[in-house]
Protein backbone atom coordinates (compact mmCIF):
# COMPACT_ATOMS: atom_id res chain seq x y z
CA UNK A 1 0.00 0.00 0.00
CA UNK A 2 2.87 2.35 0.83
CA UNK A 3 4.45 1.59 -2.55
CA UNK A 4 1.17 2.31 -4.30
CA UNK A 5 0.92 5.60 -2.42
CA UNK A 6 4.44 6.59 -3.46
CA UNK A 7 3.66 5.81 -7.10
CA UNK A 8 0.47 7.85 -6.85
CA UNK A 9 2.33 10.83 -5.43
CA UNK A 10 4.98 10.51 -8.16
CA UNK A 11 2.30 10.60 -10.87
CA UNK A 12 0.34 13.38 -9.19
CA UNK A 13 2.61 16.19 -10.41
CA UNK A 14 2.62 15.32 -14.14
CA UNK A 15 -1.10 14.51 -14.11
CA UNK A 16 -1.96 17.84 -12.48
CA UNK A 17 0.28 19.68 -14.95
CA UNK A 18 -1.42 18.13 -17.97
CA UNK A 19 -4.91 18.81 -16.60
CA UNK A 20 -4.07 22.43 -15.81
CA UNK A 21 -2.51 22.89 -19.26
CA UNK A 22 -5.62 21.53 -20.96
CA UNK A 23 -7.91 23.79 -18.91
CA UNK A 24 -5.84 26.91 -19.62
CA UNK A 25 -5.61 26.05 -23.32
CA UNK A 26 -9.37 25.47 -23.54
CA UNK A 27 -9.97 28.89 -22.00
CA UNK A 28 -7.58 30.53 -24.48
CA UNK A 29 -9.21 28.79 -27.46
CA UNK A 30 -12.66 29.87 -26.25
CA UNK A 31 -11.47 33.47 -25.86
CA UNK A 32 -10.32 33.63 -29.49
CA UNK A 33 -13.75 32.43 -30.64
CA UNK A 34 -12.95 28.80 -31.42
CA UNK A 35 -14.44 25.58 -30.09
CA UNK A 36 -12.09 23.83 -27.61
CA UNK A 37 -13.77 20.46 -28.25
CA UNK A 38 -13.24 20.84 -31.99
CA UNK A 39 -9.59 21.72 -31.41
CA UNK A 40 -9.12 18.64 -29.25
CA UNK A 41 -10.80 16.51 -31.92
CA UNK A 42 -8.42 17.86 -34.56
CA UNK A 43 -5.38 17.23 -32.37
CA UNK A 44 -6.32 13.61 -31.70
CA UNK A 45 -7.26 12.81 -35.31
CA UNK A 46 -4.46 10.67 -36.76
CA UNK A 47 -6.04 10.35 -40.21
CA UNK A 48 -8.82 8.58 -42.08
CA UNK A 49 -6.91 5.86 -43.93
CA UNK A 50 -4.49 3.23 -42.52
CA UNK A 51 -1.64 4.85 -44.45
CA UNK A 52 -2.35 8.26 -42.90
CA UNK A 53 -2.60 6.77 -39.42
CA UNK A 54 0.70 4.93 -39.80
CA UNK A 55 2.32 8.08 -41.11
CA UNK A 56 1.09 10.02 -38.07
CA UNK A 57 2.52 7.38 -35.75
CA UNK A 58 5.88 7.53 -37.54
CA UNK A 59 5.96 11.33 -37.30
CA UNK A 60 5.26 11.16 -33.55
CA UNK A 61 7.91 8.49 -32.93
CA UNK A 62 10.52 10.27 -35.04
CA UNK A 63 9.94 13.46 -33.07
CA UNK A 64 9.93 11.63 -29.74
CA UNK A 65 13.34 9.95 -30.22
CA UNK A 66 15.50 13.13 -30.04
CA UNK A 67 13.23 14.58 -27.34
CA UNK A 68 13.74 11.44 -25.28
CA UNK A 69 17.52 11.70 -25.64
CA UNK A 70 17.40 15.41 -24.75
CA UNK A 71 15.34 14.63 -21.66
CA UNK A 72 17.82 11.94 -20.60
CA UNK A 73 20.75 14.33 -20.99
CA UNK A 74 19.06 16.92 -18.79
CA UNK A 75 17.83 14.33 -16.27
CA UNK A 76 21.29 12.89 -15.63
CA UNK A 77 22.50 16.33 -14.57
CA UNK A 78 19.30 16.93 -12.57
CA UNK A 79 19.94 13.77 -10.56
CA UNK A 80 23.26 15.27 -9.52
CA UNK A 81 21.64 18.58 -8.63
CA UNK A 82 23.12 20.23 -11.72
CA UNK A 83 21.19 22.28 -14.28
CA UNK A 84 22.65 21.59 -17.72
CA UNK A 85 21.00 24.27 -19.84
CA UNK A 86 23.77 23.90 -22.42
CA UNK A 87 22.30 20.80 -24.08
CA UNK A 88 21.18 22.93 -27.05
CA UNK A 89 24.68 24.11 -27.89
CA UNK A 90 26.23 20.74 -27.10
CA UNK A 91 24.16 18.74 -29.55
CA UNK A 92 24.30 21.29 -32.37
CA UNK A 93 28.08 21.68 -32.22
CA UNK A 94 28.45 17.90 -31.96
CA UNK A 95 26.13 17.30 -34.92
CA UNK A 96 27.88 19.65 -37.34
CA UNK A 97 31.32 18.22 -36.54
CA UNK A 98 30.01 14.64 -36.76
CA UNK A 99 28.40 15.46 -40.12
CA UNK A 100 31.65 16.94 -41.42
CA UNK A 101 33.70 13.93 -40.32
CA UNK A 102 31.10 11.53 -41.73
CA UNK A 103 31.16 13.29 -45.10
CA UNK A 104 34.97 13.35 -45.23
CA UNK A 105 35.57 9.60 -44.87
CA UNK A 106 34.37 6.42 -46.50
CA UNK A 107 34.22 3.28 -44.38
CA UNK A 108 32.20 0.07 -44.23
CA UNK A 109 28.65 0.81 -43.10
CA UNK A 110 28.83 -0.23 -39.43
CA UNK A 111 32.21 1.43 -38.84
CA UNK A 112 31.14 4.58 -40.66
CA UNK A 113 28.03 4.99 -38.53
CA UNK A 114 29.99 4.18 -35.37
CA UNK A 115 32.61 6.81 -36.20
CA UNK A 116 29.96 9.51 -36.68
CA UNK A 117 28.25 8.63 -33.40
CA UNK A 118 31.52 8.53 -31.46
CA UNK A 119 32.58 11.93 -32.80
CA UNK A 120 29.25 13.42 -31.76
CA UNK A 121 29.42 11.91 -28.27
CA UNK A 122 33.02 13.00 -27.67
CA UNK A 123 32.49 16.57 -28.91
CA UNK A 124 29.38 17.12 -26.79
CA UNK A 125 30.95 15.46 -23.73
CA UNK A 126 34.05 17.67 -23.96
CA UNK A 127 31.92 20.79 -24.38
CA UNK A 128 29.81 19.85 -21.35
CA UNK A 129 32.95 18.94 -19.41
CA UNK A 130 34.04 22.58 -19.63
CA UNK A 131 31.02 23.45 -17.49
CA UNK A 132 32.02 20.87 -14.89
CA UNK A 133 35.64 22.02 -14.78
CA UNK A 134 34.61 25.65 -14.34
CA UNK A 135 32.31 24.68 -11.49
CA UNK A 136 34.80 22.62 -9.48
CA UNK A 137 37.87 24.79 -10.11
CA UNK A 138 36.43 28.32 -10.12
CA UNK A 139 33.03 27.88 -8.51
CA UNK A 140 31.20 29.12 -11.62
CA UNK A 141 27.50 28.26 -11.58
CA UNK A 142 26.73 25.63 -14.21
CA UNK A 143 23.58 27.58 -15.12
CA UNK A 144 25.56 30.67 -16.14
CA UNK A 145 28.43 28.85 -17.81
CA UNK A 146 26.19 26.48 -19.79
CA UNK A 147 24.01 29.35 -21.03
CA UNK A 148 27.06 31.32 -22.16
CA UNK A 149 28.61 28.26 -23.78
CA UNK A 150 25.37 27.81 -25.72
CA UNK A 151 26.00 31.09 -27.52
CA UNK A 152 29.65 30.19 -28.08
CA UNK A 153 28.74 26.77 -29.50
CA UNK A 154 26.05 28.17 -31.80
CA UNK A 155 28.45 30.87 -32.99
CA UNK A 156 31.15 28.31 -33.75
CA UNK A 157 28.64 26.09 -35.56
CA UNK A 158 27.47 29.04 -37.66
CA UNK A 159 31.03 29.99 -38.55
CA UNK A 160 31.93 26.42 -39.52
CA UNK A 161 28.76 25.96 -41.56
CA UNK A 162 29.24 29.13 -43.60
CA UNK A 163 33.02 28.77 -43.76
CA UNK A 164 35.33 25.76 -43.73
CA UNK A 165 32.63 23.06 -43.51
CA UNK A 166 30.28 24.48 -46.14
CA UNK A 167 29.25 21.92 -48.72
CA UNK A 168 26.46 23.68 -50.59
CA UNK A 169 27.18 25.96 -53.53
CA UNK A 170 27.47 29.72 -53.14
CA UNK A 171 24.22 31.63 -53.50
CA UNK A 172 21.92 28.88 -52.26
CA UNK A 173 19.39 29.94 -49.64
CA UNK A 174 19.92 26.78 -47.58
CA UNK A 175 23.50 26.28 -46.42
CA UNK A 176 24.57 22.73 -45.59
CA UNK A 177 27.63 20.62 -45.04
CA UNK A 178 28.61 17.94 -47.53
CA UNK A 179 26.29 14.93 -47.70
CA UNK A 180 27.31 11.83 -45.77
CA UNK A 181 27.85 8.80 -48.05
CA UNK A 182 25.25 6.05 -47.92
CA UNK A 183 27.56 3.87 -45.86
CA UNK A 184 27.06 6.35 -43.01
CA UNK A 185 23.27 6.17 -43.05
CA UNK A 186 21.36 4.44 -40.27
CA UNK A 187 18.78 1.95 -41.65
CA UNK A 188 15.12 2.65 -40.95
CA UNK A 189 12.44 0.48 -39.38
CA UNK A 190 9.66 0.65 -41.98
CA UNK A 191 10.16 -3.04 -42.64
CA UNK A 192 9.19 -3.73 -39.04
CA UNK A 193 5.98 -1.73 -39.46
CA UNK A 194 4.94 -3.57 -42.61
CA UNK A 195 5.88 -6.85 -40.95
CA UNK A 196 3.41 -6.02 -38.19
CA UNK A 197 0.68 -5.57 -40.78
CA UNK A 198 0.69 -1.76 -40.80
CA UNK A 199 0.49 0.28 -43.97
CA UNK A 200 3.66 1.60 -45.56
CA UNK A 201 4.27 5.18 -44.33
CA UNK A 202 5.59 7.96 -46.52
CA UNK A 203 8.43 8.74 -44.09
CA UNK A 204 11.06 6.37 -42.76
CA UNK A 205 10.84 5.42 -39.09
CA UNK A 206 14.21 6.24 -37.52
CA UNK A 207 16.25 3.14 -36.81
CA UNK A 208 17.93 5.18 -34.07
CA UNK A 209 14.77 4.46 -32.05
CA UNK A 210 16.37 1.16 -31.02
CA UNK A 211 19.55 2.94 -29.92
CA UNK A 212 17.49 5.39 -27.86
CA UNK A 213 15.75 2.50 -26.10
CA UNK A 214 19.09 0.90 -25.28
CA UNK A 215 20.44 4.21 -23.98
CA UNK A 216 17.35 4.67 -21.81
CA UNK A 217 17.69 1.21 -20.27
CA UNK A 218 21.43 1.72 -19.73
CA UNK A 219 20.85 5.07 -17.98
CA UNK A 220 18.15 3.53 -15.76
CA UNK A 221 20.47 0.69 -14.73
CA UNK A 222 23.40 3.06 -14.25
CA UNK A 223 21.48 5.39 -11.97
CA UNK A 224 19.61 2.79 -9.93
CA UNK A 225 21.79 -0.33 -9.88
CA UNK A 226 25.43 0.77 -9.84
CA UNK A 227 27.83 2.35 -7.38
CA UNK A 228 28.32 5.27 -9.77
CA UNK A 229 24.59 5.97 -9.76
CA UNK A 230 24.47 5.82 -5.98
CA UNK A 231 27.40 8.22 -5.66
CA UNK A 232 25.78 10.54 -8.21
CA UNK A 233 22.47 10.68 -6.37
CA UNK A 234 24.15 10.93 -2.96
CA UNK A 235 26.32 13.82 -4.09
CA UNK A 236 23.27 15.58 -5.50
CA UNK A 237 21.42 15.24 -2.18
CA UNK A 238 24.31 16.38 0.02
CA UNK A 239 27.83 16.97 -1.34
CA UNK A 240 29.26 17.35 2.16
CA UNK A 241 27.74 14.08 3.38
CA UNK A 242 28.91 12.28 0.23
CA UNK A 243 32.40 13.68 0.70
CA UNK A 244 32.43 12.51 4.32
CA UNK A 245 31.52 8.98 3.18
CA UNK A 246 34.46 8.86 0.77
CA UNK A 247 32.86 10.07 -2.48
CA UNK A 248 34.91 12.44 -4.63
CA UNK A 249 32.22 15.12 -5.02
CA UNK A 250 34.33 17.30 -7.33
CA UNK A 251 35.11 14.36 -9.58
CA UNK A 252 31.45 13.37 -9.66
CA UNK A 253 30.50 16.81 -10.97
CA UNK A 254 32.87 16.45 -13.91
CA UNK A 255 31.86 12.84 -14.60
CA UNK A 256 28.18 13.73 -14.51
CA UNK A 257 28.61 16.62 -16.93
CA UNK A 258 30.63 14.38 -19.27
CA UNK A 259 27.86 11.78 -19.18
CA UNK A 260 25.14 14.37 -19.68
CA UNK A 261 27.02 15.92 -22.60
CA UNK A 262 27.73 12.53 -24.16
CA UNK A 263 24.01 11.74 -24.25
CA UNK A 264 23.32 15.23 -25.59
CA UNK A 265 25.63 14.48 -28.52
CA UNK A 266 23.20 11.78 -29.66
CA UNK A 267 20.23 14.14 -29.99
CA UNK A 268 20.95 15.13 -33.58
CA UNK A 269 21.90 11.63 -34.75
CA UNK A 270 18.39 10.32 -35.57
CA UNK A 271 17.75 13.15 -38.05
CA UNK A 272 21.31 13.28 -39.38
CA UNK A 273 21.74 9.55 -39.95
CA UNK A 274 18.14 8.64 -40.68
CA UNK A 275 16.80 11.50 -42.79
CA UNK A 276 18.76 14.53 -44.04
CA UNK A 277 22.33 13.09 -43.94
CA UNK A 278 23.78 16.60 -43.68
CA UNK A 279 23.78 19.50 -41.25
CA UNK A 280 22.29 22.76 -42.47
CA UNK A 281 20.49 25.95 -41.58
CA UNK A 282 17.17 24.06 -41.51
CA UNK A 283 18.39 21.37 -39.12
CA UNK A 284 15.97 20.99 -36.18
CA UNK A 285 16.77 23.44 -33.38
CA UNK A 286 15.42 23.91 -29.87
CA UNK A 287 15.53 20.25 -28.83
CA UNK A 288 17.87 20.99 -25.95
CA UNK A 289 15.47 23.45 -24.37
CA UNK A 290 12.49 21.15 -24.90
CA UNK A 291 14.51 18.43 -23.18
CA UNK A 292 14.31 20.44 -19.95
CA UNK A 293 10.51 20.38 -20.08
CA UNK A 294 10.50 16.68 -20.97
CA UNK A 295 12.79 15.85 -18.03
CA UNK A 296 10.65 17.88 -15.63
CA UNK A 297 7.43 16.25 -16.78
CA UNK A 298 9.02 12.80 -16.65
CA UNK A 299 10.38 13.45 -13.14
CA UNK A 300 13.91 12.51 -14.28
CA UNK A 301 12.90 8.87 -14.72
CA UNK A 302 13.77 7.24 -18.08
CA UNK A 303 10.30 5.69 -18.31
CA UNK A 304 8.61 8.96 -17.39
CA UNK A 305 10.81 10.83 -19.87
CA UNK A 306 9.75 8.41 -22.62
CA UNK A 307 6.07 9.12 -21.90
CA UNK A 308 6.73 12.88 -21.74
CA UNK A 309 8.65 12.77 -25.04
CA UNK A 310 5.72 11.01 -26.73
CA UNK A 311 3.33 13.63 -25.35
CA UNK A 312 5.41 16.55 -26.62
CA UNK A 313 5.89 14.79 -29.97
CA UNK A 314 2.13 14.29 -30.22
CA UNK A 315 1.58 18.00 -29.55
CA UNK A 316 4.17 19.01 -32.15
CA UNK A 317 2.47 16.84 -34.80
CA UNK A 318 -0.87 18.47 -33.98
CA UNK A 319 0.36 21.93 -34.99
CA UNK A 320 -0.14 21.36 -38.73
CA UNK A 321 -3.69 19.89 -38.51
CA UNK A 322 -4.68 22.82 -36.29
CA UNK A 323 -3.57 25.26 -38.99
CA UNK A 324 -5.62 23.39 -41.60
CA UNK A 325 -8.64 23.67 -39.27
CA UNK A 326 -8.15 27.47 -39.03
CA UNK A 327 -7.05 27.19 -35.39
CA UNK A 328 -3.78 28.94 -34.46
CA UNK A 329 -0.92 26.45 -34.14
CA UNK A 330 0.34 28.55 -31.23
CA UNK A 331 -2.17 26.53 -29.18
CA UNK A 332 0.50 23.83 -29.07
CA UNK A 333 3.04 26.29 -27.72
CA UNK A 334 0.55 27.42 -25.07
CA UNK A 335 0.00 23.81 -23.97
CA UNK A 336 3.73 23.08 -23.78
CA UNK A 337 4.49 26.30 -21.94
CA UNK A 338 1.67 25.78 -19.47
CA UNK A 339 2.86 22.23 -18.82
CA UNK A 340 6.33 23.51 -17.97
CA UNK A 341 4.94 26.04 -15.49
CA UNK A 342 2.33 23.71 -14.03
CA UNK A 343 4.69 20.78 -13.58
CA UNK A 344 7.03 22.82 -11.40
CA UNK A 345 4.15 23.87 -9.15
CA UNK A 346 2.56 20.41 -9.16
CA UNK A 347 5.86 18.70 -8.33
CA UNK A 348 6.31 21.02 -5.37
CA UNK A 349 2.80 20.21 -4.14
CA UNK A 350 3.47 16.49 -4.57
CA UNK A 351 6.80 16.84 -2.75
CA UNK A 352 5.15 18.51 0.22
CA UNK A 353 2.43 15.87 0.35
CA UNK A 354 5.07 13.14 0.30
CA UNK A 355 7.02 14.93 3.04
CA UNK A 356 3.94 15.19 5.25
CA UNK A 357 3.16 11.53 4.64
CA UNK A 358 6.71 10.57 5.60
CA UNK A 359 6.52 12.74 8.74
CA UNK A 360 3.26 11.10 9.82
CA UNK A 361 4.72 7.66 9.21
CA UNK A 362 7.84 8.58 11.20
CA UNK A 363 5.84 9.92 14.14
CA UNK A 364 3.72 6.78 14.21
CA UNK A 365 6.79 4.58 14.21
CA UNK A 366 8.41 6.61 17.00
CA UNK A 367 5.36 6.43 19.28
CA UNK A 368 5.85 4.12 22.33
CA UNK A 369 3.98 0.81 22.20
CA UNK A 370 0.86 0.55 24.39
CA UNK A 371 1.28 -1.01 27.82
CA UNK A 372 0.13 -4.63 27.73
CA UNK A 373 -0.21 -4.92 31.50
CA UNK A 374 1.79 -7.38 33.59
CA UNK A 375 4.36 -6.63 36.28
CA UNK A 376 5.26 -3.17 34.94
CA UNK A 377 8.94 -4.15 34.66
CA UNK A 378 10.98 -3.55 31.55
CA UNK A 379 11.09 -7.18 30.51
CA UNK A 380 8.87 -8.99 28.08
CA UNK A 381 6.32 -11.03 29.94
CA UNK A 382 5.73 -14.58 28.89
CA UNK A 383 2.76 -15.12 26.65
CA UNK A 384 1.64 -16.22 23.25
CA UNK A 385 3.83 -15.15 20.39
CA UNK A 386 2.66 -14.08 16.94
CA UNK A 387 2.84 -17.64 15.72
CA UNK A 388 0.69 -18.98 18.53
CA UNK A 389 3.60 -20.52 20.44
CA UNK A 390 4.99 -19.54 23.81
CA UNK A 391 7.35 -16.58 23.86
CA UNK A 392 10.44 -16.80 26.07
CA UNK A 393 10.68 -14.36 28.96
CA UNK A 394 13.57 -11.91 28.62
CA UNK A 395 14.56 -10.29 31.92
CA UNK A 396 15.81 -6.72 32.00
CA UNK A 397 19.41 -6.20 33.15
CA UNK A 398 18.40 -5.15 36.67
CA UNK A 399 16.35 -8.27 37.23
CA UNK A 400 19.12 -10.47 35.88
CA UNK A 401 21.66 -8.97 38.31
CA UNK A 402 19.26 -9.41 41.23
CA UNK A 403 18.81 -13.06 40.37
CA UNK A 404 22.56 -13.61 40.29
CA UNK A 405 22.90 -12.00 43.73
Amino acid sequence: MNRLRRVGLALLGPAMAIVVALIVTAIVIALIGKDPIAALRVMTDLGDTPSQQTQSIVVILNRAVPLFLAGLAVAVAFRMGLFNIGVEGQYRLATILAAAVGAAVTLPAPLHVLLIVVVAVVVAAVWAGIVGVLKVTRGVSEVISSIMLNFVALGIASFLLTGPLRGSAEGQSIVTTKTIPESGWFPGLNGVLTGLGLAEPRSELYGFLLVAIVIGVAVAVLLRRTRFGFDLRATGLSPSAARASGVDARGMVIKTMLLSGGIAGLIGMPELLGDVHEFGTEFTAGLGFLGIAVALLGRNSPLGIAVAALLFAFLDRAALPLQFADIPSSVVTIIQGTIVLAVVIANEIARRLALRSAERAGSSAAAPPPDSGGSGGGGSPPGDGPDGGRRAYTPVPGEQQGAQA
